[in-house]
């Protein structure tokens, strides 16, 4: 049995225990070439798409999880190392079925991964780290990523 974690400073006000992040907006260089990542390679449905501006991708039909624009963006790099921003965020899949199903998707993608995490280099700054409700650490996900790299070579 595994306790829950214990804030170091709780606040004095505290957000409600079920409260969670819905969804993310990400600023992209290429929209197509990113709508071609999240609904090309890991499957998310394209809701709505506002000309080369904006899109907004979905799992299940919520209206988005994923939004992407190039409004300040457009054409532009990725940050440069030791810039503020966003590290990565992390897609949480709810089977180890449906993870590796992710994993496989980017590794026939011929993209990139390091420990969970697509690289950097090919997402234009924005890394997504897949993940599995209940998955743990990164220690926990490196011999399942391994496991998956190896079933991926053997279906190539």
């Amino acid at each position: 049995m595994t306790t829950a974690p214990q804030p170091i400073t709780p606040s004095q006000h505290p957000i409600a225990p079920a409260a969670s992040i819905g969804h993310v907006h990400l600023k992209v260089s290429d929209l197509d070439r990113a709508i071609e990542f999240y609904r090309g390679v890991l499957g998310f449905d394209l809701m709505q798409r506002y000309g080369y501006e904006a899109a907004f991708l979905s799992a299940g039909g919520y209206h988005h999880h994923i939004a992407l624009n190039t409004w300040e963006s457009k054409g532009g790099s990725a940050p440069p190392s030791g810039s503020t921003g966003l590290y990565h965020f992390a897609i949480r899949y709810p089977t180890r079925r449906a993870l590796a199903d992710g994993l496989s998707r980017i590794l026939h993608a011929g993209i990139g991964m390091f420990s969970g995490a697509v690289s950097r280099t090919v997402r234009q700054g924005n890394t997504p780290e897949l993940d599995r409700v209940g998955m743990g650490s990164r220690r926990q996900l490196s011999p399942f990523l391994e496991n998956v790299r190896a079933e991926a070579r053997l279906t190539d």
